[in-house]
């Protein structure tokens, strides 16, 4: 069964401990990639610098997920920012020594 819940860029959360990996209940982490046609996914966890310390395969058992990510639309530009653009198209900002 494909799991069409789980999205890429989603952030889960563990809902169990995974020792053989340095892994606790709680930790959150990014999926970044969807495994055996949805069934499984790869999570990514990284430090508050957005270093990676471990990715690995996961099922949708031993995670939940605490954030959707959705894709956000462009909003049309407003009159001003259209205006804004045509008045400063052609114009270059070079540095001067």
């Amino acid at each position: 069964m494909i799991n069409n819940k789980i999205k890429l860029l989603d952030i889960v959360a563990l809902t169990v401990d995974l020792p053989e990996h340095n892994l606790r209940r709680g930790e959150s982490g990014t999926v970044v990639e969807l495994l055996a046609g949805g069934t499984a996914f790869e999570v990514e966890f990284s430090d508050d610098n957005g270093q990676t310390y471990e990715s690995i395969g996961l099922r949708p058992d031993q995670f939940i997920v605490l954030k959707r990510f959705k894709k956000r639309r462009l909003k049309k530009r407003s009159k001003f920012n259209q205006q804004f653009s045509k008045a400063s198209e052609g114009k270059s900002h070079a540095i001067k020594k």
